[in-house]
């Protein structure tokens, strides 16, 4: 079954979550590291823990877990073996489910709710190598080589226990088509994938994002497509592009519009943050399914998301 089908069908919408690692950082963890978000789930896992239950009582449908810059090559080089990369890999699923559980049977769920999914987060082959690169693709490496890194980590999160796959921020429509490849060892598993984009056109690697998606939205685990962590002023253009190219769900979180700076570690520029209760129907009228907010997005940017697009009706749909 599509997990995401009873939210649509009753809702018209999955409210996702916002900035894991960047909300993190807002409650004063260091992420500083070559892991970013991935570091806590060394020494850190309550405050992740901490961060998903907000997200899904301010409203969030799905939470992401904290693997996007988990690797078994990026945590073997803090030491770890293989089977402790692993470990910690599926920790993260433990976390959101636990998160979940939380919020299920505390006071902050109400009755129109339904069942939050837990999203196996996987970030781009450049993510791992700590540089931006996931804002560039053309990492000059082979297909072998970006399924041999990904295989692993799909594993670990199938295993785990998600509800679906999140394929976030690709520069590169291959690395895409590679993944899924792999993703086919568990063929029952469904995904999304976002694209990062370097204008209103183009993903990041350079080609138009209609060639993109064109490329992988017939696979039949393509759930949703879409773009993420991408500046709210590319949206409108970006969704009208991709709405023209395929009719599957698409799916929309953008970043507050600054742009992280690798070798700094740190973001830069102006926020230009999107208005939840003026763009997400905009986006939603243009055919976006999937709507939550990345990088410098907070709970409050998703409770303001889930008022702007869920209506007060007794059945939680739309207005």
């Amino acid at each position: 079954m599509n997990p995401l089908t009873p939210f649509l069908e009753r809702q018209g919408v999955v409210i996702l979550d916002g900035g894991l690692a960047t909300e993190l950082e807002r409650r004063g963890a260091d992420l500083r590291d070559a892991l970013w978000s991935a570091r806590l789930l060394l020494d850190g896992a309550e405050l992740i823990r901490d961060v998903h239950r907000a997200y899904f009582e301010a409203g969030a449908d799905a939470a992401a877990t904290a693997s996007y810059q988990a690797s078994v090559e990026g945590l073997g080089r803090r030491g770890l073996t293989e089977a402790e990369a692993v470990h910690a890999m599926v920790r993260s699923v433990t976390l959101a489910r636990e998160a979940r559980d939380q919020f299920w049977n505390g006071p902050a769920r109400t009755p129109d709710r339904l069942w939050p999914l837990v999203v196996g987060s996987v970030g781009p082959y450049g993510a791992c190598l700590a540089d931006g690169s996931e804002y560039r693709g053309n990492y000059g490496v082979s297909r072998e080589d970006l399924t041999a890194f990904h295989r692993p980590r799909l594993e670990a999160l199938v295993e785990g226990g998600v509800d679906l796959i999140g394929l976030e921020t690709f520069p590169s429509p291959d690395e895409a088509e590679a993944v899924l490849r792999v993703l086919e060892s568990w063929p029952r598993m469904g995904c999304w994938i976002g694209f990062s984009c370097r204008d209103g056109a183009h993903v990041s690697e350079g080609q138009p994002v209609e060639e993109a998606v064109r490329a992988i939205a017939s696979h039949p685990q393509v759930l949703a497509v879409g773009v993420n962590c991408v500046s709210p002023g590319f949206v409108d253009e970006l969704l009208g592009r991709l709405a023209r190219v395929t009719t599957k769900p698409l799916v929309v979180y953008p970043n507050s519009g600054e742009t992280w700076d690798a070798a700094a570690k740190c973001w830069t520029g102006t926020a230009t943050a999107f208005d939840p209760a003026v763009d997400a129907p905009r986006w939603y009228a243009i055919g976006a399914r999937l709507i939550g907010g990345c990088c410098r997005t907070t709970p409050e940017t998703i409770s303001a998301l889930r008022r702007a697009l869920i209506g007060q009706h007794p059945d939680g749909g739309r207005t």
